[in-house]
């Protein structure tokens, strides 16, 4: 099957980058580890990559081109989705250097630009660069002032060329985006001294996983779902991403962060533009981005936050047979720290489509497993044929959207059950993509990688929707702030605090248990 969203008209099968660098930035980090060096040997050895595409990691550690090759094989050997190659991993590990030294070490710079210089002529790299910031967000400016000074990226960088010989340089930037409106504004006015807008990539990984793109095709590719996807149908949605896990070991990082702005001002808050947004008129980045924008700046906050939201923070106990620590006994937290391990909002979103419709989107740790999904859940049909008995046992037709980790489809809906009375009972619809493709799903990351180095944007969201993602958002951290009280606690592998079942409850609804 094509996703529309991957492929163009003129070029559905293959998509492979031209040549190219790429100069990772925090490379000795658990997402490099982890995540991106293991997405570079994917991508290469299913033949995406070309031949001299080469590896810079930039880094405090005192290693050769050597030490860095085993540390990057380490990483594959440990995380690589693909089979090991060595065909490949010899082609690969050609184009691996690495620069030691500091992010504000002019010197480290200098030889950087050795580097690709010399990349250039033994790799045939053609001077294009992706730099990839999976640094601390306080170091973006610093970073961006030394490339500029040392003549490694910039808007007029090689402007003494012709247009169509200037080597490209782009820049990809980790979350968080800022910690609030203001901050995301400074850093974008940064990053955009530097680069051209088009050249700003900022990762979201989950906007890189399959279910999430063939959202759209689900929407728009179907004529069974669009003319339902309204107020006149549509009771509610749900958004939901729960871990089992806690901080472990992220008290530097987490602290002061929490899960509103971790989770819901990126992830949740793009899923919900994709749920919500009109049909673009087509698959190019400046379509796709202008409904999402319209969807979020249609979003409104209720005016009593207190009815509008719920936090709370995960207490020890047992969960799954692990007696497992409190978050305010995890090491480096503050005990009496107010950061939140999970949060629920319920958002309003004011056009035709949606109005009376509310959003309702929580995420947490600790919870009772895994999963990320969107329910969307329909209004109950009315009760002609069936006696009071059958339509008080029948729930709403949902469609639930798995995000991970299993990805599909689920759709729920009413059924006779077999036999000569007329009872009836919900039933589920199961959608899975591992058991309806043969095709292996990507990682996000090796999608997103990708799509920098071919300078495809449309899985990548614009400063536009940063801010009005904070814009959403930073009414409810205020308001947050401005209590007394620590959040309430819960339960390890519970579904969060008593405070958020009474947001749905109010209502006259309840949460989904995935």
């Amino acid at each position: 099957m094509i996703n529309p969203l991957r492929d163009t008209a003129d070029r559905r099968l293959t998509r492979i980058a031209g040549p190219s660098a790429l100069v990772l930035f925090g490379v000795t980090g658990d997402l490099a580890r982890k995540k991106l060096l293991p997405a570079i040997y994917d991508l290469a050895n299913r033949g995406l990559l070309p031949p001299g595409f080469s590896l810079v990691g930039f880094g405090r550690r005192d290693w050769d081109d050597d030490a860095f090759t085993e540390q990057v094989r380490s990483s594959v050997e440990a995380s690589a989705r693909t089979e090991w190659n060595q065909t490949v991993w010899d082609q690969l590990r050609g184009g691996f250097r690495f620069v030691s030294g500091g992010f504000d070490d002019a010197a480290a710079y200098e030889k950087l630009g050795e580097v690709l210089t010399e990349l250039e002529s033994s790799r045939g790299t053609g001077g294009n660069t992706a730099f990839y910031l999976s640094i601390p967000p306080d170091w973006f400016a610093e970073v961006s002032q030394q490339l500029v000074d040392h003549e490694l990226a910039g808007r007029d960088l090689a402007s003494d060329r012709p247009a169509a010989d200037r080597p490209w340089r782009r820049v990809v930037i980790e979350k968080p985006f800022g910690h609030d409106l203001a901050s995301a504004r400074e850093l974008n006015d940064v990053i955009e001294q530097v680069f051209e807008p088009d050249a700003v990539f900022r990762i979201d990984h989950y906007l890189g996983k399959e279910t999430v793109q063939n959202l759209l095709a689900l929407r728009f590719a179907n004529r069974l779902f669009e003319p339902l996807w309204n107020s006149q149908h549509v009771d509610h949605v749900q958004i939901t991403m729960a871990e089992n896990i806690g901080i472990g070991g992220r008290a530097g990082y987490y602290d002061g962060v929490g899960a509103a702005r971790d989770v819901i001002q990126n992830h949740l808050l793009q899923l919900l533009a994709l749920t919500a947004m009109e049909e673009p008129l087509s698959y190019e980045a400046h379509h796709l981005r202008a409904e999402k924008e319209k969807a979020l700046a249609a979003v409104t906050v209720p005016e009593d936050l207190s009815l509008a939201c719920a936090r709370g923070q995960y207490t020890g106990g047992w969960q799954g047979g692990e007696k497992v620590v409190g978050f305010l006994e995890e090491e480096g937290f503050n005990p009496e720290s107010t950061t939140e391990t999970y949060a629920a909002l319920k958002l309003d979103i004011k056009n035709r489509r949606w109005d009376g419709v509310p959003f309702y989107l929580r995420a947490g740790k600790r919870l009772g497993r895994r999963v990320t999904e969107i329910a969307v859940v329909f209004k109950k049909a009315p009760n002609l044929l069936f006696s009071e008995h059958d339509a008080e046992n029948l729930g709403q037709n949902t469609v639930v959207i798995r995000v991970q980790p299993d990805e599909g489809v689920t759709i729920r809906f009413a059924s006779k059950v077999p036999g000569t009375q007329l009872e009836i009972r919900d039933v589920t619809m199961d959608f899975g993509y591992g058991h309806a493709f043969t095709e292996d799903s990507p990682e996000a990351y090796e999608r997103l990688i990708l799509d920098v180095l071919l300078g495809e944007p449309p899985l990548f969201p614009r400063h536009e929707e940063v801010e009005l993602s904070w814009r959403i958002l930073d009414p409810f951290e205020e308001y947050w702030a401005s209590l007394p009280d620590q959040p309430e606690p819960y339960t390890p592998g519970s579904w969060g605090p008593a405070s958020a079942d009474a947001l749905l409850e109010r209502d006259g609804r309840v949460w989904r248990r995935p």
